[in-house]
Parts: structure tokens; sequence; C-alpha cells
């Protein structure tokens, strides 16, 4: 039988821990083991490598680069990543030192962000995120980058050399795409306004990568978004509707993953779809309960969302949600975490076995009915369907009927969203909130 599949590269996983700096370096080279396999690589090994200081030129010093080399040669691996950021030089050095395609977190992380990209917009994004670090790395690393390419005409100087060209046909390229991405944007904040037009109260999930938001949003909207313990299973934003116990109609929208070191090209590129974080009524900020660096998760999540100008410090309403608290090893004896200051409710529970999902659902209606307006609204005894739309959508408060004239005053507590339709629909209503 003729073998036809073409064998995975082996992989070699390399953590630096740098002097000073404390979090669970254990923890962090799974997290980058975990990366790696998520790119189809065979997982050769892995190793923590402490770094005194960093070199400006190979990153490690002479005698540790040496000693990962030989490591390299005995696992056979073809490619190894550093779980740090690169510089171009220090990248191109170990290439040549260690005879292997090195690899460092940045890159790896555009490289899955690549795969599994599936919208155009989400594809448009990663490329242009690829091709602003690609830019980066147009280092002097082979000599035909120094061949100067002749120019035409009397006026020509001696031409530009090949670095040169790749760098304009690189810039040519990029704000092609950015062209293209403004036109998707458009048709976005288009959506955007439809549903503002329907006003809807919106429910954005955000949360480190692998938190298990996607599970959380099937289980409460019914949908099918993939949902697989992998990092960045979900990159591209979907929008469901769903509603809450008393009959609250709302949006949810689940959202890409954080990561520490997320890139900043990355994170550039994905603005615009990130608006949705920051236009949302409600935050609910999902955290892997059982993580090893929850804290450093959680304050890596509220970093990012502070840059988006969302969040707590921004005046939205956040709900955290301590998720897979069916891992939660309570032997331990440690306390569980706390809630974060400024936080509108903290619920436990799990995405997966759906433990909690009643405190969850009951969280966000309070959360809703927070922002809520109470209305007075008086009504003809002709208009059944006012009336009945008001007890729909609202909590009725107080009602009378003046029994001399059928006319009925309600007192309802609507949603901004909700008091904003009923305008549309029944223009006719004085209101008082």
């Amino acid at each position: 039988m003729i073998e036809t599949e073409t064998p995975a590269d082996r992989v070699y996983v390399i953590h630096p821990q740098i002097s000073g700096r404390a979090y669970d370096v254990d923890a962090r080279l799974e997290e980058a083991c975990g990366l790696a396999e998520a790119l189809d690589l065979e997982l050769a090994g892995g190793d923590i490598t402490h770094v005194r200081a960093i070199d400006p030129g190979r990153f490690f010093g002479s005698g540790k680069a040496e000693q990962i080399r030989l490591t390299l040669e005995e696992k056979g691996a073809a490619v190894c990543v550093v779980d740090a950021k690169l510089s171009p030089v220090q990248q191109r050095n170990l290439e040549k030192t260690w005879n292997v395609k090195v690899v460092d977190r940045t890159g790896l992380i555009l490289e899955i962000f690549g795969r599994r990209a599936r919208t155009k917009e989400g594809r448009l994004q990663v490329e242009l995120a690829r091709l602003a670090y690609e830019r980066s790395r147009l280092v002097r690393t082979w000599t035909h980058l120094e061949r100067q390419r002749g120019g035409g005409g009397f006026l020509a100087g001696p031409g530009e050399t090949q670095i040169e060209t790749d760098r304009r046909l690189l810039a040519d390229k990029m704000a092609k795409l950015r062209r293209e991405l403004d036109d998707v944007r458009r048709t976005r904040a288009l959506h955007r306004k439809q549903r503002q037009d329907v006003p809807y109260p919106v429910v954005a999930l955000v949360g480190y990568t692998n938190a298990g938001k996607s599970t959380l949003f099937n289980r409460i909207t019914g949908a099918r978004v993939l949902a697989k313990d992998m990092p960045f299973a979900t990159l591209d934003t979907t929008v469901r509707a769903f509603e809450t116990p008393s009959g609250i109609k709302a949006l949810m929208s689940d959202t890409v993953g954080f990561i520490i070191d997320l890139p900043t090209e990355l994170i550039a590129a994905f603005r615009a779809t990130l608006e949705e974080v920051r236009d949302a009524d409600v935050l609910i900020h999902v955290m892997d309960v059982s993580a090893a660096d929850f804290d450093l998760h959680r304050a890596e999540v509220e970093s990012i969302l502070d840059g988006l100008e969302a969040g707590v410090n921004h005046g939205q309403t956040v709900i955290e949600v301590f998720n897979k608290i069916d891992l939660w090893n309570d032997d331990l004896g440690e306390a569980p975490p706390k809630k974060g200051e400024g936080v509108f409710e903290t619920i436990a529970m799990s995405a997966l076995t759906g433990e909690g999902t009643e405190r969850f659902m009951a969280a966000i209606e309070r959360a809703l009915l927070e922002r809520a307006r109470v209305m007075t609204v008086e009504l003809a005894p002709g208009e059944g369907k006012a009336h009945a739309w008001l007890h729909s959508h609202g909590a009725v408060l107080r009602e009378t009927t003046n029994s001399e004239t059928g006319a009925i005053s309600m007192t309802v507590r609507l949603t901004p969203e909700d008091a904003g339709r009923f305008a549309v629909a029944f223009p006719d209503h004085g209101q008082e909130f």
C-alpha cells in the first residue's frame, strides 16, 4: 500500500522563562504546545528554558543556543517554536544556528488565525495582520535582497534593491486589502444599524481562548458554532437571538478569544469586529475557573477590553462567568475566585453540563432590567393590540381600568430598546418616564 499523506513536521516547543516574571510556567508551556498542535504539527517535546538576560542577536546566549541545537537534532525536529516575541534579526540568527524553521509566538498565533478564519472579513483581517508581520521580517536574510533592479528611461537612477521592491509590493497588497476590508466593514456597520433600528439588547461573550464561550453560546441560543477543546476554535463573530425566562428578547454575540501576548497586528486588524464588544449592552466575561493561570488570564482579558474602550472602566455592565465549575477541585483547599471590582454579578456554572444555566439566565435578565425604563401609558378601550404588546414585552407593575370610560392606565417596566420599539409601533400615546 502506497502512503500518500505527507507526514507532519516534528516541532519542539521552548518557553523562555525570563528572570523576574512570576506566572505558572508549566501552564504557559502547555498552552504553547497546544498552539503548536493546533497546526497539526507532531509534537516532539517541549522545555522551559531560563533566560537571565535577552541576547539582542539570538535571544538566547551562545551556550544555551548550542544546547538547544543539540536537543533539536536529537528530537529530529524540523520546526522550533519559541514561545516569545522574537525580533527579525533574532529569528534569522536562530534559524542559521539551529538549521530549522523558527516560529515565534506571534507567528504561531497568526498561522492559527489564518487556518481558522472562515468568513471573508475574517480572512481579510488575518491576511492584513500577517502581511504587517511579514513586512517587519524583511531583513537582509538572503543575498538576492541586495540586488538592484535597473530603472527604465533616462531619468532612472540606480534602481531599487530587491528588498525595497518586496516592501513596495507588500505595501500595495496591504492597501488593497484595507480597501476590501473597508467594504466588508461598511456591510457589517449596516447590519449593526439594522439591528439597532429594530432594537434588541446585545449580550456579548468575551474571554480567554478555550474558556468555553462557544459552548455557552450554543447552550443558550441553540446554535451549532464549532466548540472544541482547542485554542481559537472560533474566530468569526456569530450573532443569534435568544429570550430570557420572562420573555425579554435579546441578541447574543460570540467573539474571538483573547490570549496572552495577542499580536498587536491582530488587535488592529480585528478592531472593527471587536466593536461588537464595545457596543454591547451587557458583557459576559467567560473564564475557565480550572485554569492554572486564572488570575493572569482574567487580567489579560480586562487589559485588552480596556484598550478597546470596553468593560467596567467604560461604564458597561459586566457579568463574570466562572465556567468549567465541574472541573474545580475542592480537595485542593483553594478559595474560589472573588467577584471582580465593579462587576454586576458573578455566576459559577458549567456550560458543558448545564449546571448553573438558570442562574446565568436570571443574571442576564436582572442586568437588562437594571437598564429598564418605567413608563405610564393611557390606552383607549379598543387598543387591545398595544395592551397585548406591553404585556408581552414588559413587566406590568400596575394596571387600572376606568369603570366609566373603559380606558386603561398601565405602568410598565421596559428595556430601553423595547421602549423605543413601542414608541415606533404606537406613536400616538403620551408616555411618562
